[in-house]
């Protein structure tokens, strides 16, 4: 089978898993924050960043970021607003391929829905400010009365050793880390300052280009993954991988999200190590 072949069989089950929309939704996006970079704390608001799949509620169906429709049962989204929604479905800490899996099925497997939660953390539409928003999602989530449906919980943060303490335990207790969204902020699409991600880690995406195989205890298995950035720099990865995931690779063309510490004087990430496929 051809190079290109192989490439476009892997896209294809890729994209098969849900079903298309018209166009991926408004989300904002965070800018990576790092502990000891001067900010005003007072301005911002702070949650956990929950480890599981984004979900853009459209008031009729729910959405991936890219715009792909998921596939949920009815009584999931029975009791939700008409108004547009923006949250994370979780299924707790360490459970990304857990939630993952679930959500990526065509047809949804009720008791696996059952394990999941709607955490909402922002309303698009609301013409408020960020701290006014955050009321209103515990106003609409309390009227819907599920128990899967959550509002994230938003708290001030008064000083740094107080930010850091909070990640520490959030990390501790198998947490990803934190974010820190400005009260006084519009909902605004795209990148920006108003909304912060904090994590012990630098993470990016990068897209799979080859299949290196692995030598010693993992010959006949994958030995690293190597990967091409945007800008076009290839590299290996050959941590956090799993057994299972060593025998059943992602496929070449997928993204794939990856944790570094710093990078190198030719700006390759450093301690690059596996942590999850885009969905």
């Amino acid at each position: 089978m051809s190079r290109s072949l192989v490439l476009a069989v892997a896209l294809l089950a890729i994209s098969s898993s849900t079903s298309p929309a018209s166009e991926p939704p408004p989300v904002q996006l965070a800018k990576v924050y790092h502990l000891g970079e001067t900010i005003d704390l007072d301005a911002y608001l702070v949650s956990e960043k929950y480890d599981g799949v984004r979900a853009w509620w459209d008031g009729k169906q729910l959405l991936t970021r890219s715009g792909q429709i998921i596939a949920s049962p009815r009584w999931f989204t029975a009791h939700l607003p008409s108004t547009t929604l923006e949250g994370e479905l979780w299924a707790g800490r360490g459970q990304f391929e857990a939630t993952s899996g679930t959500v990526r099925k065509n047809s949804p497997d009720d008791a696996e829905w059952r394990k999941l939660r709607y955490m909402v953390f922002d309303l698009p539409q609301h013409p408020g400010r960020f701290a006014e928003r955050a009321e209103a999602i515990k106003t609409l989530v309390g009227s819907a009365g599920d128990p899967w449906l959550q509002a994230v919980p938003q708290t001030p943060v008064a000083t740094m050793d107080e930010l850091r303490r909070r990640l520490d335990a959030i990390v501790a207790a198998g947490g990803e880390g934190l974010m820190l969204h400005r009260r006084d902020s519009l909902y605004a699409a795209g990148r920006g300052s108003d909304l912060l991600k904090l994590k012990p880690y630098d993470d990016a995406e990068a897209v799979v280009v080859e299949h290196l195989p692995g030598q010693g205890k993992y010959t006949g298995m994958l030995g690293a993954l190597r990967v091409q950035r945007p800008d076009g720099l290839r590299f290996a990865i050959g941590s956090g991988l799993s057994d299972e995931q060593r025998r059943h690779p992602p496929a070449i063309g997928s993204t794939i999200t990856y944790a570094y510490t710093g990078t190198t004087e030719d700006g390759v990430p450093r301690f690059a190590r596996f942590l999850r496929i885009r969905e």
